[in-house]
């Protein structure tokens, strides 16, 4: 029973950590605000053209998708320069590739948002 506890404990610690980890991204990075501000408009507009049960299902994916993959990218980032402060050509790559990861997200997301709201906006006119 006592291994229960601890595990029990250990996974509440996760989640703390988690959550201000999330807090922090939110906080410091400056990408990571533009994808919230992103994704709190695509929520309002999921409110406003009362999306479908599956569209909020795609919709919630997308997002954590990209907010997901921008927090790996800062993650990644910071340990580049930590190991290595100055410019260094292997440190560029890693860094590039991260940010493409979040360039595909990013594109997915806005073509789930196109396919979600552009017969919605549509049918305004």
């Amino acid at each position: 029973m006592n291994h229960k506890e601890s595990f029990l404990k250990n996974r509440i610690r996760s989640i703390g950590w988690a959550f201000k980890g999330a807090w922090m991204l939110l906080k410091n990075e400056s990408s990571i605000k533009v994808q919230a501000v992103f994704a709190l408009a695509s929520i309002i507009l999921g409110f406003y053209f009362d999306i479908s049960k599956t569209e909020w299902m795609i919709q919630i994916l997308t997002i954590g998708l990209v907010m997901g993959v921008e927090g790996v990218n800062t993650a990644a980032e910071e340990i580049a320069n930590f190991i290595h402060p100055e410019y260094h050509k292997k440190i560029g790559y890693i860094k590039d590739v991260a940010a493409g990861a979040v360039f595909f997200a990013a594109i997915a997301a806005l073509i789930v948002a196109g396919i979600i709201y552009i017969p919605k906006v549509l049918l305004l006119f």
